[in-house]
């Protein structure tokens, strides 16, 4: 099944209330904020948005409360990986009953598939229960513990999975990354999905790309990528430049408990994440900030957004 997305796709964090439980009403203020950024899309309940520790329930219910929030104003990408292959193939079915617009799925990550056409089986189990919608194959390697050959793994699943739109591919192989762009003809759709790598991505091909940072920076994205489009090559390498910085400060930290903070430093509290995640301590979150604000990334990103209203 065709499907060529263009531009970015925030990889939305869930918010939860402080006593753990799901707190769907910021949903459509999030959305309303991604709108304005220049967002394309949602990727829900991937990595950042904690699915693994959420409930198939509480999956379907924030699925639920991102497809009525964007109303069909940003694309809606649902992920429904899980340990359990009868699981995900239920909330496949339900993203596709709620009117998504595509779902996607990561490898087992308990019990692993050890060949690529045991990976091919399962992603065509899980496809198969929503045949309407386009499907991504989320390879996330350094999460999941499955490092299969992309390439052989389109090869395979091409032919064996008729709604296969494409991949999501966080890796930074980004040599694997370009040879599945080229292949047949680009013949699929890979959404990049390693944000401090956008840049080089563009320069081998990248249209569209899946990130978390792009929740609360996606004017840089979006400005870096304006000006390489515009050939403007030293620029776009500065540009991109500041965000790798700004990773590799977070980095620091636990992933998405630091985001979830920034989040929250930026006015939108996403409350704290579930265990085995743990919410950064008061001292952490303050040094964090210190360090953030050290390279103006406050100001910044707030400049940029007012610009591009």
């Amino acid at each position: 099944m065709k499907m060529k997305i263009e531009g970015l796709i925030a990889a939305a964090f869930t918010p939860f209330n402080e006593d753990g439980s799901l707190n769907l009403g910021l949903v459509p203020v999030l959305v309303e904020k991604l709108l304005q950024d220049g967002l394309k899309g949602i990727f829900v309940c991937g990595s950042n948005g904690e699915g693994p520790n959420m409930t198939t329930e509480e999956r379907m219910k924030v699925a639920e409360a991102f497809v009525k929030a964007s109303n069909k104003r940003l694309l809606i990408i649902v992920h429904v990986g899980h340990s359990s292959i009868a699981e995900s193939k239920r909330l496949a079915v339900h993203a596709q009953s709620i009117g998504a617009d595509a779902f996607s799925s990561v490898a087992a990550f308990y019990f692993k598939p050890t060949s690529v056409e045991t990976l091919a089986h399962c992603m065509a189990e899980i496809a198969s229960a929503a045949p309407g919608l386009p499907f991504y194959y989320y390879h996330i390697p350094i999460l999941t513990g499955v490092g299969m050959d992309m390439i052989d793994f389109l090869k395979y699943a091409g032919g064996l999975i008729p709604n296969l739109a494409g991949i999501k591919y966080t890796s930074a192989t980004i040599h694997e990354y370009q040879s599945c762009l080229e292949l047949e003809n680009g013949k699929f759709d890979v959404l990049f999905g390693f944000d401090e790598l956008l840049l080089p991505a563009l320069s081998i091909g990248a249209k569209g790309a899946i990130g978390s940072t792009y929740t609360f920076a996606a004017p840089e994205y979006l400005k870096t990528a304006a000006l390489y489009q515009q050939c403007e090559n030293n620029a776009a390498r500065e540009n991109h430049s500041f965000m790798v910085e700004v990773i590799r400060i977070f980095a620091r930290y636990p992933s998405v408990p630091a985001q979830k903070a920034m989040m929250k430093m930026l006015g939108f509290d996403m409350g704290p994440c579930r265990l085995p995640l743990v919410t950064l301590s008061k001292t952490q979150y303050e040094k964090l900030h210190a360090e953030l604000q050290a390279v103006s990334f406050f100001e910044r990103v707030a400049s940029i957004s007012m610009d591009r209203k």
